[in-house]
C-alpha cells in the first residue's frame, strides 16, 4: 500500500516480511473485498522493545474489524486491541493482554463473520464476540464487503500505555512476519446470491455460537486476559452502549 521497498517476499514467496524504521512503515491488502466469511493468518510480531509499533489485521473503512497490535516494553505482556465499526460508528475497544510471546514464533489470528456472530481467534481461542441483535435495532456489519489490509506503523503518540512509551528507534528497523494467509468467504464482485447462502460452511450450525470448550476458553480469556472494556468505561460511558446491555 505504500513504500513497496519496505514489504518483502520471503520463504519462496510464501511469507511476508514488513519493515518500519524512521523513514515509513508498509503495508499490504487484499486483492479483492469479501461479504462474511473466515478469515485467518499467522503473524509473528516485532521482538524486544516494539512500544508504539502497530500491526492491524484491518477490514476496511466503515464497517471494519480490527485487530491491533500495541506494542510492549520489554518484559511486560504484549497487548492486542479489537474494534468493531458499523456503519461509521466505532469506539468498541477491548484489551487483552496475550498469554505468550507473540515475537518468538507465529501465531494464528483469526476473524470468524457471519450472520450470526463475529469471533476474534487467537490459536483457536476466541477473545472476543460481538453477536448479530439487529432484532433489537443494534447496528450489524452486513452490507459492505470488506478487504483485508494490515500495516506496520508509527503510533507510540497513542499506542502503548496511552503513548506513555516511545518507540526506540535505535533497535529499528522493526520486522513483522506474516504467512499462511488463509481467506474464505464470499468474494465481490462474485454471485450474488453467496453472501445470503446458508449453505456456505461459516453459516453452519457449528458455527452459529461458541460451543463448549471455546466457551469455556472464552471466559479464561475474559476473567485472566482482558484489561480494558469499553462496555464497563464508566467515564465514556455512564451508560453502558446498547449491545454491551443485550450481551456481546
Amino acid at each position: 500500500t505504500w513504500s513497496d521497498s519496505y514489504i518483502k517476499q520471503i520463504d519462496g514467496g510464501r511469507a511476508i516480511q514488513l519493515i518500519l524504521d524512521q523513514n515509513s512503515g508498509c503495508g499490504f491488502a487484499s486483492k479483492r473485498k469479501y461479504l462474511f466469511g473466515h478469515i485467518s493468518m499467522k503473524i509473528k510480531l516485532i521482538s524486544g522493545d516494539s512500544a508504539g509499533t502497530m500491526n492491524s489485521d484491518t477490514n476496511t473503512i466503515r464497517d471494519e474489524l480490527d485487530f491491533e497490535f500495541l506494542g510492549n516494553r520489554t518484559g511486560q505482556p504484549y497487548t492486542v486491541q479489537t474494534n468493531i465499526y458499523t456503519h461509521g460508528k466505532g469506539d468498541r475497544e477491548q484489551r487483552v493482554n496475550l498469554w505468550f510471546d507473540p515475537a518468538a514464533d507465529f501465531h494464528t489470528y483469526t476473524i470468524m463473520w457471519n450472520h450470526h456472530h463475529i469471533v476474534f481467534y487467537v490459536d483457536e481461542v476466541p477473545i472476543r464476540v460481538y453477536k448479530n441483535n439487529e432484532a433489537i435495532n443494534i447496528l450489524y456489519p452486513k452490507l459492505q464487503p470488506m478487504g483485508v489490509y494490515s500495516t506496520l506503523w508509527e503510533a507510540d503518540d497513542w499506542a502503548t500505555r496511552g503513548g506513555l512509551e516511545k518507540i526506540d528507534w535505535s533497535k529499528a528497523p522493526f520486522l513483522a512476519y506474516y504467512k499462511d494467509f488463509d481467506i474464505e468467504g464470499c468474494a465481490v464482485p462474485g454471485p450474488k446470491s453467496c453472501a445470503s447462502n446458508p449453505r456456505n460452511w461459516w453459516e453452519g450450525t457449528a458455527y452459529q455460537a461458541l460451543n463448549a470448550k471455546e466457551a469455556r476458553r472464552y471466559r479464561w480469556v475474559r476473567l485472566n486476559h482482558m484489561i480494558y472494556d469499553y462496555c464497563t468505561d464508566k467515564s465514556r460511558y455512564p451508560v453502558p452502549p446498547r449491545e454491551c446491555l443485550a450481551g456481546i
